[in-house]
């Protein structure tokens, strides 16, 4: 959820934690001496195992509600207050003690963060034939990234990939449910943050599930003049509904399939949209380039490989150190034992 608080773009930045986040980071996290955290809830996607949840370390966690601190996970310091007067305090504090960084040490860390950063976490094998969701945003992004873009999501891969491969420079460009997990939520967050920022390029990256919880809402956005984008990276499938069931469940797919999806260039067209569609990766920077250039309302019905899993994935009842990359899916069953599979 704080995805832009700190700029995507700074080389100090190690990405996203949690069960699909960077590799990096999640190692990072597990290994540091000293975890600061502000307004973290330390839910069970980020944490892992709690027993297991990064050792060694001290944590100092800031939260305007007493109540969060040491609710999950026990903290060593805890700091009542709003989080912008507690980091400006801490500063001036540093500053007045003049404390100096232990650049050996420093260096050391940084290079354990470069090895992790070699494993390359969220790589994925390409297609010239088929689109690939993460390339899918990643060339989103690359239109993207010069403009004044705010993006919503729905809930599921497509959000997971979303904020793996969409960089944020600027804090609160990304508006995505988190934890509540509400399907149908970026359609309607999209309408209203366009008609908080006109000038703006609000994108709605969608899954074709999510999107059809709220998809009446385009009628809201072709009244009110609100040229909203819904990129649709549609694979036929509640996707991390059969990722789930593929990887835990041996394939026993249960109500996750879905063949009765509506024509969504048809159906933006009846409702006075533009509706757009790309099923090759030599068609995409095309249709992504028309879809920012219309005037108006958008939906892009993007068709994306269908049996494509979301990597990092952090196993049930693991530590967030014991990930599973795509090229180790295979081993992902034998790794959940009894009382994984419960929490799932």
């Amino acid at each position: 959820m704080g995805l832009g608080a700190f700029p995507a773009s700074d080389p100090a930045w190690l990405g996203m934690v949690g069960m699909h986040g960077a590799f990096e980071a999640n190692h990072a996290m597990h290994d540091c001496d000293v975890m600061l955290a502000i307004g973290a809830r330390f839910d069970d996607r980020v944490t892992g195992r709690l027993d297991a949840f990064s050792p060694g370390s001290k944590k100092v966690h800031i939260d305007i509600d007493p109540s969060s601190i040491g609710k999950v996970v026990r903290a060593d310091v805890g700091i009542v207050g709003d989080a912008g007067r507690v980091l400006a305090e801490l500063i001036a504090s540093w500053k007045r003690q003049r404390l100096a960084p232990n650049a050996p040490a420093l260096a050391e860390w940084w290079k354990q963060i470069d090895v992790w950063r070699a494993r390359r976490g969220f790589a994925y094998r390409p297609s010239t034939e088929v689109i690939k969701p993460q390339y899918a945003i990643e060339r989103l992004y690359a239109a993207t990234r010069d403009r004044d873009v705010y993006i919503t999501t729905e809930v599921g891969q497509h959000q997971m990939w979303a904020a793996q491969f969409f960089h944020f420079d600027e804090p609160n460009r990304w508006m995505t449910s988190g934890g509540l997990g509400t399907m149908g939520y970026g359609l309607p967050a999209a309408v209203g943050v366009q008609a908080a920022h006109p000038k703006s390029l609000v994108i709605d990256i969608g899954g074709d599930a999510s999107v059809q919880m709220t998809m009446q809402e385009l009628s809201t956005a072709i009244q009110f003049d609100l040229p909203i984008k819904v990129f649709i990276l549609n694979n036929q499938w509640m996707g991390m509904v059969r990722q789930w069931q593929e990887l835990l469940h041996g394939r026993r797919y249960s109500h996750s399939y879905s063949d009765s999806l509506p024509d969504f260039v048809k159906l933006a067209e009846a409702y006075g949209a533009l509706g757009l569609r790309a099923q090759r990766p030599d068609e995409l920077d095309a249709r992504i380039r028309e879809m920012i250039e219309y005037p108006g309302p958008v939906l892009f019905d993007c068709l994306v490989e269908n049996a494509e899993n979301c990597f990092p994935m952090i196993p049930s009842g693991k530590a967030h150190n014991e990930m599973i990359l795509g090229e180790e899916a295979g081993d992902i069953a034998g790794v959940i034992d009894d009382a994984g599979k419960k929490l799932v």
